[in-house]
């Protein structure tokens, strides 16, 4: 089976928050309001993502893995707690024209003892656009304990324990399990995580759902997992564009879960195909996040790719040429 990379369609998610930037800057086309978010690549039960190109259009992601598992690649694979067909990671497009409720994700250790859940959530996030005031949580000011957090969540008074930080585009924000956070208003995000949908919410500014009630909140796990120490205000790492003829990459985010890369890609300026392939270890995921290209693939196949296309490359893969002028977003494990 020769190894061609293919187009993906996301699963989307109209949590109230959201606004219409992912339908208006990426064309998504989804007929969803408020769209808050788009899980790009992912095979998670509450949202996978469907093959949109090629000869298995129209087919769950997960299927195609079960069915040719060495896609993932052997990196992948080593995992034992990896089921068949499923993905380590989670790909998704979040627009917060609200802030987000401030949560909480578990490790993999309590998702396992707790919640029966193969995987935490450790994440990454990475800024596409911010409006000038924007900001997120993380962490907090001062170190704190149990009580006094339960009852400053009781209070409401929660806010002023909370470390906010600016945000501007490009940003890169890693975010470990355990982590308290908050996705603020005006924030245009990328975010790449581990396989999961548990999040503990522990507070939400007393908003109702489109029902007229309460959000649910999950005080007592969060407290279980939540790291109560003061966090050191996040710092944006040095980065190092690295140059190749037609394109350059610089490392965004590096952990046991996922390693993120943004890559440049300007082929028109020296008029040449830059050359690519994944190896056998692990698939590659291309996340478009500006521009436009040209993927060509196997000596004879072709692949248009637009701003917000995600682009899976099994492991392996056939030879591939891109040319262009845009900016990816690629994911290995």
């Amino acid at each position: 089976m020769e190894r061609k990379p293919f187009l993906l369609k996301p699963a989307a998610k109209d949590y109230l928050w959201g606004g219409s930037r992912l339908n208006d800057d990426f064309a998504k086309g989804i007929d969803m309001t408020p769209l808050a978010e788009t899980w790009e690549c992912s095979t998670h039960p509450d949202g996978p993502s469907v093959i949109s190109s090629g000869e298995f259009e129209g087919m769950e992601l997960e299927e195609l893995l079960k069915r040719f598992p060495e896609f993932l690649g052997t990196h992948p694979l080593s995992n034992p707690y990896l089921q068949k067909g499923e993905l380590p990671i989670l790909i998704k497009f979040i627009d917060a024209k609200k802030d987000l409720s401030v949560q909480v994700h578990p490790d993999d250790a309590y998702a396992r003892k707790v919640e029966h859940e193969l995987f935490g959530k450790t994440e990454m996030w990475y800024v596409l656009d911010a409006a000038k005031d924007a900001k997120l949580v993380y962490g907090f000011y001062h170190d704190m304990d149990k009580e006094k957090l339960r009852r400053s969540l009781e209070q409401g008074t929660v806010e002023k324990y909370l470390q906010k930080v600016k945000v501007h585009k490009d940003d890169v924000f890693f975010i470990e399990s355990g982590t308290v956070h908050a996705i603020g208003a005006g924030a245009l995000i990328a975010e790449i995580q581990e396989n999961s949908n548990l999040t503990y919410r522990m507070f939400d500014y007393n908003r109702r759902d489109k029902n007229g009630n309460l959000r649910e909140l999950h005080v007592d796990k969060a407290l279980d997992v939540v790291n109560l120490k003061k966090s050191s205000e996040p710092r944006q790492p040095l980065r190092l564009l690295k140059y190749q003829r037609g394109w350059a990459t610089e490392l965004l985010c590096r952990c046991q879960y996922f390693q993120v890369e943004r890559m440049l890609l300007n082929t028109e300026a020296c008029r040449e195909m830059a050359d690519f392939r994944t190896n056998e270890s692990s698939f590659q995921v291309l996340l478009c996040t500006s521009g436009c290209g040209l993927l060509m693939y196997g000596g004879t196949g072709a692949l248009q790719f637009f701003k917000g296309d995600c682009i899976f490359v099994p492991a392996g893969s056939v030879p591939i040429k891109i040319h262009g002028n845009a900016q990816l977003l690629k994911v290995v494990c």
